[in-house]
C-alpha cells in the first residue's frame, strides 16, 4: 500500500486538502494529515475547523510515498521542518506534490530548479528556478504542481496515477464523476 503526507497549516485551502485526501483514499493510498501548527486542530481559508491525523514532529521521520502541499497561503513555505523534510524528500528522489500557493514552498527549498511547475496565478515569482508550465497540473520528475482550488480533482487524480497506476486513478474518475483527461 503507498502512502502519502498531507501537511496542513492555518489558512489552507479546503478544497485542495480534502479533495486530495478523499480522492487518494478512494484510491486506496494511506493518507495521514499532518498539522503544521503547534496544535492538531487546523483552521483553514474559510474558517472550516479541521482535526489532522498526527502532529507535523510525529510524522517527520515517518516513509512516505509522496509528500502533498494544499495551498490557500504563502505561509506554508515558512516552516522550516517542512522546508527541511522537503530537501530531504528532493534530494532522495522522492515524490512530492504541491498544489496552488503551495509551489512556493518547493520554491523557497530550491527544489524546482530547472524543472516545469505552475502555481495559482500571480505567484510566479516563488517558483524560484522553475520553468513556468503551461499545463493546469505538471509533473516534472518526482515533483507534481498545479494551478489551484477548481483544478484539484486532476491534481488528485495524477497524483493517485502516479502512485497506483492509471487504471485506479481513471476507476476513482468514474465513481467521482469526473470526465477523464486523455
Amino acid at each position: 500500500m503507498k502512502t502519502a503526507a498531507v501537511f496542513l497549516i492555518d489558512g489552507f485551502e479546503e478544497t485542495e486538502a480534502l479533495t486530495t485526501v478523499d480522492i487518494l483514499r478512494r484510491g486506496g493510498v494511506v493518507v495521514t494529515t499532518a498539522s503544521l501548527m503547534p496544535r492538531q486542530e487546523v483552521i483553514s481559508k474559510n474558517k472550516i475547523h479541521v482535526k489532522a491525523d498526527s502532529m507535523f514532529e510525529s510524522v517527520k521521520d515517518e516513509k512516505f510515498d509522496m509528500l502533498v502541499l494544499p495551498g490557500g497561503t504563502l505561509e506554508i513555505k515558512e516552516h522550516e521542518g517542512l522546508q527541511e523534510l522537503l530537501k530531504k524528500y528532493h534530494a532522495e528522489g522522492k515524490l512530492i506534490a504541491a498544489i496552488c500557493a503551495a509551489p512556493a514552498a518547493l520554491g523557497k527549498a530550491g527544489i524546482l530548479a530547472g524543472k516545469t511547475a505552475v502555481c495559482y496565478p500571480g505567484l510566479e515569482k516563488y517558483l524560484t528556478g522553475a520553468k513556468i508550465g503551461k499545463n493546469i497540473v505538471e509533473t516534472d520528475g518526482n515533483i507534481t504542481t498545479a494551478k489551484g482550488p477548481a483544478i484539484t480533482p486532476f491534481f488528485a487524480l495524477k497524483l493517485l496515477e502516479i502512485l497506483e497506476g492509471k487504471a485506479m486513478s481513471d476507476e476513482v474518475a468514474e465513481g467521482f464523476l469526473i470526465p477523464l483527461i486523455k
